[in-house]
């Protein structure tokens, strides 16, 4: 068995592609905060690929952990040279191995700040990249505004204090760029929100302002946060996973990330302290990335939702298995036709009908080993962004809304903490407490997971809401998750007004 590292590539078995490149020649010029799973099999490949063909020797990866449990990814980091292998699990079963290389150094911020501020400050640092996931940007789901009493913010925001947060690392370092005459730097999130870009310049000019006032004017202004769609199924790594590593491949790696075939990156084409060639590996860099980002938010992102929380009821523990349920599947498939599509303008280059298809087979792939506990963690943070906009323009227009109310009304009795069988059902959500105690209560009040307007605003008050969504809980209860969806597809082809019957049919 042969240990990951730069001295062993040579040794690895020739089924593993390993870099032909000289890392040692590569330079530094991008600076990624929030290095997990999705950023190694995403950004950082494409980064890689570009490497391979003889491009972008000054576009290197430098990482961050920003937060204290990212120490264990520094430790897997340092012990490696920065290496990892990229596993592409097929859905025939065929894997693709890959060692990647872009990434050439890491930074543990907690350990020490101010060299991840002066990394990036940097003169050869121009893009500062960002994966730290939906609720990261300190912003209400609901007005959108920068919460600035959240504790870790005001602790940033003390003279003198040693940055800690994304926000104070980011903003350290365009002062010293600034002050020392260099341009600053592009802040490009990576992250599923609708607009990511926008919400991005809106958080950090936020804080900025919070400093100094005419800092964050000039965040806001002078700062380039340019939108992105991201897309590639990468599920958490298992033990398992760096087991079949080490068998199929003989490379001990002690964190390599799995991933499905398929990937898109859409990124709005804004640099203006320069980038590297992107487009010579597949990434779209368009003027509007507006079209591309709803269609996978409101299609991939939300369909994920769709199938997790009923999926999960129902005793489902992975994603394709819920996919590959008949009953399931034509939820979600009627959730994507008769919901989701009408919402959504027309995206080019895109057949939805292709689109849409597509998607079932990578949520069908058995191979890729996805959870639906993953897809259902920090829903409080998915789905304001993913199926709310979904459901509040189908109310706006007076369509189709019973599919996404029903997902709702699955969230909240799942956050009850048992399924339908009775196995426990582990609720990883940042407002967990609280909803699992409106969960607690619902018996008797059935509006009291949905009427916590920092989640759902004021859809508690739209009868149209409320009504099917009672209908829905209450089935839950009585009759079960297979039989509440079942009674609601029935609704459905009979034409009827979407309620569940009070059934107990199990198919």
């Amino acid at each position: 068995m042969v240990g990951l590292g730069a001295s062993t590539l040579p040794s690895l078995d020739p089924s593993v592609w390993t870099p032909r490149y000289e890392r040692a020649a590569v330079r530094t010029g991008i600076v990624h905060l929030g290095v997990g799973g999705f950023h190694r099999s995403h950004q950082a490949m494409y980064l890689d690929r570009l490497l391979e063909a003889g491009q972008a020797q000054d576009w290197g990866i430098c990482g961050v952990g920003v937060l204290p449990s990212d120490r264990r990814m520094q430790e897997v980091m340092r012990a490696q040279d920065c290496l990892y292998t990229l596993v592409v699990k097929h859905p025939d079963g065929f894997l693709d191995a890959r060692v990647v290389g872009s990434v050439v150094e890491y930074l543990f911020a907690p350990e020490d700040p101010d060299a991840v501020v002066e990394k990036m400050a940097a003169e050869q640092t121009r893009i500062v990249s960002l994966t730290v996931t939906e609720g990261g940007y300190n912003a209400s789901a609901v007005t959108g505004e920068f919460d600035a009493a959240a504790p870790d913010v005001v602790a940033d925001l003390r003279p003198g204090a040693a940055p800690r947060t994304t926000f104070g690392l980011v903003t350290e370092a365009l002062v010293r760029r600034r002050r020392r005459g260099l341009p600053p730097f592009t802040v490009v999130s990576c992250d599923n929100i609708p607009g990511n870009g926008d919400l991005a310049r809106r958080s950090f000019a936020a804080f900025a302002a919070l400093r100094d006032p005419a800092l964050g004017e000039w965040v806001a202004a002078e700062v380039a946060f340019p939108n992105s769609m991201v897309d590639r199924i990468t599920p958490s790594t298992t033990e398992a996973d760096r087991a079949e590593v080490s068998r199929r491949f003989g490379v001990e790696d002690l964190w390599p990330v799995v991933c499905e075939p398929y990937t898109q990156w859409v990124l709005e084409d804004s640099f203006p302290a320069g980038r590297p060639p992107l487009e010579d590996v597949g990434v779209q860099m368009v003027a509007d990335v507006a079209p591309y980002e709803l269609m996978k938010l409101r299609l991939l992102n939300a369909g994920h939702q769709v199938l997790g929380h009923l999926g999960r009821l129902a005793g489902h523990e992975y994603v394709h298995e819920a996919c590959q349920d008949p009953l399931f599947r034509e939820f979600l498939l009627g959730y994507l036709d008769e919901e989701a599509t009408p919402t959504l303008a027309p995206v080019p280059g895109v057949d939805l009908r292709r689109y849409k298809a597509d998607l079932i087979g990578r949520f069908a792939n058995p191979h890729v080993g996805d959870t639906l506990a993953r897809v259902c963690e920090n829903a409080s943070d998915r789905i304001p962004q993913f199926l709310l906009p979904v459901l509040r323009a189908n109310l706006a227009a007076g369509r189709e809304i019973r599919r996404s109310v029903a997902v709702l009304a699955g969230w909240a009795r799942s956050a009850e903490g048992t399924d339908d069988g009775g196995s426990p059902v582990e609720l990883v959500d940042p407002r967990g407490a609280e909803l699992a105690e409106r969960a607690r209560v619902q018996a008797a009040e059935p509006l009291a997971f949905l009427a916590d307007r920092d989640v759902f605003g004021d859809l508690v008050d739209d009868d149209r809401v409320t009504t099917r969504y009672r209908a829905v809980l209450d089935s839950l209860h009585r009759h079960g998750t297979r039989a509440t969806v079942a009674a609601l597809l029935s609704g459905r082809r009979d034409g009827g007004a979407g309620q569940p019957a009070a059934t107990s049919a199990g198919s």
